[in-house]
Formats: structure tokens, sequence, C-alpha cells
């Protein structure tokens, strides 16, 4: 158990990071920046409020990560939610060709989104992505192979390496 100052201690370090990854996952659930935040800051209240004990940091990452996902999940659940158009916001400051591809990955079903996201954006493997989703490897490297090819339809035959910005 922690004391209070190794508590904030434990959290600023997780915050610093792991935050913009947990953004990112929030966001590809989500579809918006703010709500984005928002999933983001309940994970490190309930940080605070839990007070987990972890025996690594990739660990706490792989803590912060699932949790992430779970409020995301909550959140597109709720009925204020399902109301909106999650349309993601003006990403035209990006270049051409990773606002196509940003945008085409947005586009997919989070079944393949995700997956996606976690591989090419956050570095994890097959074998990780399948802890962090609950689901088997097989099934994993099924959902980013049929992800590849409907992004490779939508942009239009991009190359593998294309895709993997």
């Amino acid at each position: 158990m922690y004391d209070s100052y190794e508590l904030n201690e434990s959290v600023r370090q997780a915050l610093d990071l792991y935050s913009q990854s947990m953004i990112k996952i929030a966001f590809a659930y989500l579809k918006n920046i703010a709500d984005a935040e928002e999933v983001t800051q309940e994970v490190f209240l309930t940080y605070l409020q839990k007070r987990p004990v972890f025996q690594s940091s990739e660990h706490e990452k792989a803590w912060l990560i699932r949790t992430t996902i779970n409020k995301s999940k909550n959140m597109l659940k709720a009925g204020w939610f399902r109301n909106r158009n999650p349309v993601p916001e003006d990403l035209s400051y990006l270049p051409k060709e990773e606002n196509d591809v940003l945008m085409a990955v947005l586009a997919l079903d989070k079944k393949y989104r995700i997956p996606i996201h976690l591989h090419y954006y956050e570095g994890y493997s097959i074998q990780e992505i399948a802890e962090i989703m609950q689901a088997k490897p097989a099934t994993v490297g099924t959902w980013l192979a049929r992800g590849r090819l409907i992004l490779k339809e939508k942009i239009g035959g991009l190359e593998r390496e294309e895709i993997c910005l």
C-alpha cells in the first residue's frame, strides 16, 4: 500500500509516461479529443481512489490501458453519447496522407480499429493486444489482417508499410 506521497509520485510518473497513449487509445474509441481526455482523467482518478499495486511498469501500463478501454466503452454505451454524431475533429493540420490514413482507420469498425491503433500507432505485439483486449492472439491477427484489407480498399491500395505510420 502506498503512503500519500508515494501514491502522488506514482500517479505523476504514470501521467508523464502514459497519458498521451491513453488519450490516443480513448480517441480511437470515441473519435473526439475532449472525450478522450475526459476518459483519461477518469482513469487517473480511479488510480488515485483504488490505489492499485503493480508488479512492474508493464503491469501498470497494461492496467491503465485496460481501464482506458473499459471507460471508453462505458462512455460509448451512455445514452447521451449514443445520440451524438461522433465526427472526428478537424485533422487538416496533418499531412494529407496521414489525415487520409487516420480518417480511414477511424472509420473502421472498432474490432478492427482498436487492434490496428494498438499495433501500428502504439507498437504493441499481437500477443500484447490479445491480453489487453482479452482475446486470443489468432483472433487479433485476423482482426489486423481484415482491418488492413479494408484500409487498402478505402485508401486505394496503399502498401502495408505506408499504413504503418
